[in-house]
């Protein structure tokens, strides 16, 4: 286990940049205004449960090679740059629905679950971190491996609060913006602008940043 001052810090130190607005919140914000505050919630569990993978794979070493390979690198960067790209045409290609079957063309939650893990998954930028990150709170005279596991669920668990702070606040905004007949265009066109800006950033995302 890791040391209890050293857990203290690493939550303090996890809650200070949970709360800064990030590409993640920017994600879970868009989602919110786009589909409600069900999908931002929803979106941030799959990145919640994306980081748990992502910590495990730093515990066995999976980061190491993704920093230490350029070619295994750019493989995972460019997958995910291609994926948020490809979120990002489909949703500008999506025709506005009328108010009466809105409901009925939102997105399954399966569906956003699973995209809120694969947009975590393929962010190298993420990966590196907990690589970075993480083992700097790990107690060697312990087992580094569960500690890292253990500091990633933590991690998880945070983000998941904090997120869904962001899911709600956004939803509510939208809430109150739904009567304008000009918000289903400008929603999709700003979640599409956010999945495009994401993916513009996993392409640019370098191991040394």
């Amino acid at each position: 286990m890791p040391h209890t001052h050293d857990l203290v810090v690493f939550m303090l130190a996890t809650l200070a940049l949970l709360v800064v607005p990030g590409p993640a919140v920017v994600y879970i914000v868009a989602r919110s205004i786009d589909q409600g505050a069900r999908a931002g919630v929803v979106s941030a569990l799959g990145l919640a449960v994306g980081s748990v993978v992502l910590a495990a794979a730093a515990a066995f070493g999976v980061s190491a090679v993704l920093g230490a390979s350029p070619r295994a690198f750019d493989a995972v960067r460019y997958l995910g740059a291609g994926y948020l790209a490809f979120l990002g045409i489909r949703t500008l290609l999506v025709r506005d629905a009328p108010a009466a079957t809105a409901r009925r063309r939102r997105e399954p939650v399966s569906r956003i679950f699973g995209e809120g893990i694969l947009v975590n998954l393929t962010n190298p930028k993420t990966a590196l971190f907990f690589f970075a990150f993480l083992p700097q709170f790990v107690n060697p005279e312990g087992s580094v491996r569960a500690q890292i596991v253990l500091l990633g669920l933590v991690f998880s668990a945070m983000g998941m609060v904090t997120d869904s702070v962001y899911a709600a606040a956004a939803g509510a905004v939208a809430g109150r913006l739904r009567s304008d007949p000009r918000f289903p265009r400008l929603s999709r066109a700003s979640a599409a602008a956010v999945y495009l800006a994401l993916a513009v950033l996993a392409v640019f995302t370098h191991p040394t940043k």
